[in-house]
This record gives C-alpha cells, structure tokens and sequence, in this order.
C-alpha cells in the first residue's frame, strides 16, 4: 500500500518530473474491515497504515528488524505500540511538548476518537453493540474506560501524532517542490465511526442506535436498481441548531491536511436520497 515516507517523496518526484502540480488521492482516514476509504471510523483522523516506520526509526523511537512495515497488520501494529514505548523513553523535551501541543491542538476529535478506537477494540464490535453505558455514553462507563484503557488510549494519540506530523512533513516537501495536495471528502460518514457515537443526536437513528434510513442512490443508467450506501444520514435542522460545528470542524481537518478539498459528492447537501435501513 505504501506509506508516508521515502517512496511518497518518490511518488512527488515522479510528479514534478511530468510537470504535474496536483496529486489528488482518495480519503485518508483509518479504514474499517472492507478497506473502503470511504467507510472510515473516524471523519478526522488518519490512517496509522500509512504512518511510515521507517521515518519512526530514524527518529530513534523504535526498534527492531526493518521489514516490519511490510509484514502482517498485526506485527505492523504492534511496531507502533512498542514507537510509542520508545517515545516516552527516548523523546527530547521538544519533541515531548510537540506532541502535547499536538493532542490539545486536535482534542476536538481526538478525544472521542480515541476512547472510541479503545472501546471498539476491547469489546469487539460495533459501538451500537457495546454494553448500554457505553453505547449512551453515560459519564460513569465513560470514565471507568478511560481508567483501565489509559495505556491503550496514549498510544492511539501518539499514532495520530505520528501520522499527521508525517503528512505535515510530506505535504511541506511536495508545496516545495510545486505540488499541492487535493482530497476527497465523503459527504457522509460511517454508522461505526467516532462521530456517530460521539453526536447520534446529528444522525437519524432509531433509539438503539440503528439507523431508520440510509443513503444511497436511484436507479439510473448506471445501476437499474440504484445503490445501497448504507450510511446514516444527517439530522440537518440538529445540525443548523448548533451553527453547523460538525462541518466545520471537519473542514478544518481537512484543510490542515490538503491544499484544497473534493467533496463525494456535493449534490448530497442540496438533496439526498434515503432508503429504509431494514431494506437490502
């Protein structure tokens, strides 16, 4: 799949040797089971896939054989657990108060990301399945995860450190070279996904979290009976009371990310078609 370091450098190159200025690219962000980028677990943070381990190492923060980036997803992971063990080992004070200004200047979804990604994992299925003081968010549940999840949530915040101070530095050496970055945004998000737990009052859900309608297409002349999408929709009039916060947080990641922005697609925000969750 490649990664943030030396071959994205190449990939720049590449571009500028073929007097091209733009690399448009698909969306970013942590990929779920079917690997869709844009069914992602969160609107806002990164894939730790594309954090490149090479560029960890030569931080000295890591250790061990270098084909590790390239083998299994579960060796890939643990690499950057132990990354973020030879941070708080090894970090000069710098680079310990970059990180800290990193997760305060990111604590409006990170936060929530974090807790959410830990969760998921000890419990092993979607948010809507977790125990009822979990999936409400309920303060005590919430607390409690935060104290047997701590190490596990430290290093969630230290991957998304690693991959957007990686992007910050791949984006400033393609500006350089003339290059400017576009992204895709999907204009809906995953049901499993940070913001859906964190905000369902912005989705249209049934009370156990379920969704009453999803979104997708009508027929046209490309699918005769029109596409299933599967992802809720938006509570708008919800949206609108709160000035609108979920969009313009999510624009302002995207913008520190991408030179300009595509969003899939933009019809959805003049109208959308919904689809009974319970049909197929």
């Amino acid at each position: 799949m490649g990664d943030l370091g030396s071959e994205a450098r190449h990939f720049v190159n590449f571009l500028v040797d073929c007097g091209l200025s733009v690399w448009q690219m698909l969306p970013v962000g942590p990929t779920q089971q079917g690997g869709s980028p844009y069914q992602t677990s969160s609107a806002h943070a990164g894939s730790p896939d594309l954090v490149s381990l090479e560029l960890v190492r030569e931080r000295g923060w890591l250790e061990g054989p270098e084909g590790e980036s390239s083998s299994s997803d579960q060796a890939r992971a643990a690499a950057l657990r132990r990354s973020w063990e030879g941070f708080r080992r090894r970090a000069r004070d710098d680079e310990r108060q970059d990180l800290e200004q990193f997760i305060a200047e990111n604590a409006y979804w990170l936060e929530d990301f974090a807790l959410f990604s830990a969760i998921r994992h000890e419990c092993a299925a979607s948010w809507w399945e977790w125990p009822v003081g979990l999936r409400e968010r309920q303060p005590e549940a919430l607390a409690a995860a935060r104290g047997r999840l701590q190490a596990e949530l430290e290093s969630i915040r230290f991957q998304q450190y690693l991959f957007f101070s990686q992007w910050r530095d791949l984006k400033g050496y393609a500006n350089a070279r003339g290059v400017k970055l576009f992204g895709d945004m999907p204009i809906f998000v995953a049901h499993d996904s940070a913001e859906v737990w964190a905000r369902p009052k912005d989705f249209d859900l049934l009370p156990d979290g379920s969704p009453r309608v999803v979104a997708g297409v009508p027929p046209d002349y490309f699918a005769a009976s029109g596409q299933r999408w599967g992802n809720p929709l938006y509570r708008w009039e919800r949206m609108q009371a709160d000035g609108f916060r979920f969009w313009l947080n999510r624009v302002r990641t995207q913008l520190r990310l991408f030179d300009m922005i595509r969003i899939d697609h933009f019809r959805g925000f003049e109208a959308y078609w919904e689809i009974p969750a319970e049909d197929g």
